[in-house]
């Protein structure tokens, strides 16, 4: 178990592949492209809570969101394949891409669904799902993005602190590599409406409201 909550170094990761895994070319709810064109202006959002077929399904559920994709981010392994992942040996997290309309929903209101979401509480697992693939993170994209994600999670840690609840260990860091999950992965909670996944439809550990304002 210590070897799926450790995180890699660069010599101990697996070494991953230099091409793309195959991947749906649209998304199976939308039939928008996964991997673009998008609509000009529209931006990114990419954020780890766990098993990442729930956090699609509560992503592209949102008014004002394009189109989502999972995948793999934030470690060393370069195309990693979901079985690499689970191993914990390619610091990989499962994470959604969100593709999201501007002008109808902004970046803090994608945050207030990702805080409400899950529990930023739990380190390196989100309730029964155990190693660091499912640990809570949040990847910017620009500096616009790292500062309302540090602010979100100031004001929603003085919540739970006030609640007595724990301390958040999500992790906030610039996105490097975003790679595509395999082509059974996408839209899975639509593809398999009897799959299971630890992310209900509910929010975990924030009251409602709490957080920068969107």
């Amino acid at each position: 178990m210590s070897s799926k909550t450790t995180l890699p170094t660069a010599q101990t990761a697996l070494p991953g592949r230099s091409t793309p895994l195959p991947t749906d070319e649209v998304h199976f709810v939308s039939g928008r492209p996964l991997k673009g064109p998008h609509p000009e202006g529209f931006q990114t959002a990419i954020f780890g809570m766990g098993c990442f077929w729930g956090v699609e399904r509560k992503f592209w559920s949102v008014p004002g969101v394009w189109v989502t994709s999972v995948g793999y981010s934030g470690g060393i392994t370069p195309n990693p394949t979901y079985e690499e992942t689970c191993t914990g040996l390619t610091g990989q997290t499962e994470v959604v891409q969100v593709v999201f309309n501007p002008d109808e929903i902004s970046y803090a209101e994608l945050l207030k669904t990702f805080w409400e979401g899950h529990d930023p509480t739990q380190g390196m697992r989100q309730g029964n799902d155990i190693g660091s693939t499912y640990r809570s993170a949040i990847y910017y994209l620009d500096e616009d993005q790292r500062q309302q994600a540090e602010a979100s999670r100031d004001a929603y840690q003085a919540a739970l602190t006030a609640a007595g609840r724990g301390t958040i260990t999500t992790e906030i860091t610039q996105a490097g590599p975003y790679y595509f999950a395999e082509g059974y992965h996408q839209g899975y909670l639509a593809k398999n409406p009897n799959g299971y996944c630890g992310i209900g439809g509910t929010g975990v550990v924030c009251p409602i409201g709490v957080g920068v304002d969107a």
